[in-house]
């Protein structure tokens, strides 16, 4: 079974993986919540549509410049 989108893919858009889940988790969120798909996907899996909007660059995310207090 081939997982689409990779994490060698995926982690060339984040800066950790705990970033990558925590967005994903977000966005998956927002998406059960009602937000409409940024991708056109064979899925209703709302964490692998998060996924691959990570992918394609959809979705972003901004780092805080003094870390977490």
């Amino acid at each position: 079974m081939l997982i689409k989108p990779t994490l060698e893919s995926l982690m060339t858009k984040v800066d950790s993986k705990y970033t990558l889940v925590t967005l994903a988790a977000k966005r998956a969120r927002q998406l059960t919540d009602g937000d409409e798909p940024l991708v056109d996907v064979d899925t209703t899996k709302v964490v692998s549509i998060a996924m691959e909007e990570i992918d394609q660059g959809k979705i972003t995310y901004e780092a805080p410049r003094d870390g977490i207090k």
